[in-house]
């Protein structure tokens, strides 16, 4: 037995999918981007990590002590905001209205990366020299700096890939 159903009611039904379906499956909430101001608690995250994360390297031949390299291309860092002061977060200061990402030496060509947004991902310089392997802090540091201003970091470990 077939059954008449007018379109409109096909139309609702079908967005009420699409909109379910679209809907996140964790409870985390999503952060539009929005400006980085003053007086502001926030974290940092390397490749969607925040507290320990990794890096890929790419380091060529058997990786020996104190070899360096290039990161790989597609990894990323991103400044999120803080509801509350909790653990090793930073906080932008009187002044703050960027956050300045700062990677471990001993890289040459030490290139900051600068966020002006929360929740924007920007990529992670090719062009840094980083160790093969080991660990190290990146550092997520206000700008401008300011006497009440505190930096947030990221333990990171670094993975040399053939």
């Amino acid at each position: 037995m077939s059954r008449k159903v007018a379109p409109g009611v096909i139309a609702v039904a079908a967005a009420t999918i699409t909109a379910v379906a679209a809907a996140p499956a964790s409870a985390d909430a999503i952060i539009d981007p929005a400006p980085i101001g003053a007086n502001q608690y926030f974290f940092g995250e390397v490749t969607g990590r925040a507290g320990h994360a990794t890096i890929k390297i790419g380091c060529f031949g058997p990786i020996y002590r104190g070899q360096h390299g290039h990161p790989l291309a597609g990894q990323t860092v991103t400044v999120l905001p803080a509801p509350a002061p909790s653990g090793d977060l930073g906080f932008t200061g009187r002044a703050g209205h960027a956050i300045g990402v700062r990677f471990p030496t001993p890289t040459a060509a030490n290139v900051s990366v600068v966020v002006r947004d929360y929740a924007v991902t920007s990529p992670i310089p090719v062009s840094l020299i980083l160790p093969c392997s080991g660990s190290g802090k990146v550092a997520f540091v206000p700008d401008p700096p300011s006497p009440t201003a505190h930096t947030a970091t990221v333990t990171v470990a670094f993975v040399g890939q053939p």
